[in-house]
């Protein structure tokens, strides 16, 4: 049975990655990204009833504009992927400035949350639907120089549980970690090293059929993608 899925960022990494595998399964895919190029190359590739546009999650009024604009068009998504986030340059806290620190920040939490206002009320009017926000490893561990990136891991861990004891029978929320794949976020932080480890296509093809898995049952927990 063919699912609407929802996913932010779906312009470059595992965004891309999980669009192109959940289409070729047969089901439909409502993304968003903040490059119109991207964006715009998805929009040929996948025609309707994909859905693609070019929104910033940072942003709560083009996210209520999307949702306006998805919701008009199509039923509340089945599966709601938060994947869209950024990561800090490698460095010390202290050598962070205040407007990358508040970058990582209004993507990887701040939007997380206006996607949720945004979209999980008409999955609640619908009895149905899951919610995955990725987190990271770095959102159950930490490690030297991303400490902004694993802070929004951390609350995003926290803030999925907290939803979780939230929404009503019959939907689920769960912070997932994907595991350590080879994206340009990877790539930032590993530099050669990320090499060693799957690229995002590749670990698509197991992470899809993982994610369509997920129901009600799993509502509230730490789940870790298979790689």
């Amino acid at each position: 049975m063919s699912k609407l899925i929802l996913i932010t960022g779906v312009s470059r990494g595992l965004g891309r990655a999980l669009t192109e595998e959940f289409i070729r399964l047969g089901h439909v895919v409502v993304g968003c990204g903040r490059s119109e190029k991207e964006i715009a190359q998805l929009q040929k590739q996948f025609p309707s009833p994909n859905d693609f546009s070019v929104v910033n999650v940072a942003d709560d009024s083009q996210v209520a504009g999307w949702a306006k604009k998805v919701l008009a068009g199509h039923a509340a998504p089945d599966l709601l992927l938060n994947n869209a986030a950024l990561i800090n340059r490698n460095a010390p806290l202290w050598k962070i400035s205040a407007p990358e620190f508040s970058d990582v920040m209004d993507v990887n939490l701040k939007g997380v949350a206006n996607v949720i206002r945004h979209f999980v009320p008409t999955m609640i009017r619908q009895g149905r639907g899951v919610i995955v926000n990725f987190s990271s490893g770095w959102g159950r561990s930490t490690d030297a120089e991303v400490a902004p990136y694993c802070a929004t891991k951390w609350a995003i861990e926290g803030l999925t549980q907290a939803l979780a004891q939230e929404l009503p029978p019959g939907l689920a929320a769960v912070p997932l970690n994907p595991g350590i794949i080879n994206t340009a976020m990877l790539q930032s932080c590993f530099a050669g090293g990320a090499a060693n480890y799957p690229a995002p296509r590749e670990w698509a093809k197991t992470a899809a059929p993982f994610l369509l898995k997920i129901n009600s049952a799993d509502n509230g927990k730490q789940l870790t993608a298979p790689v």
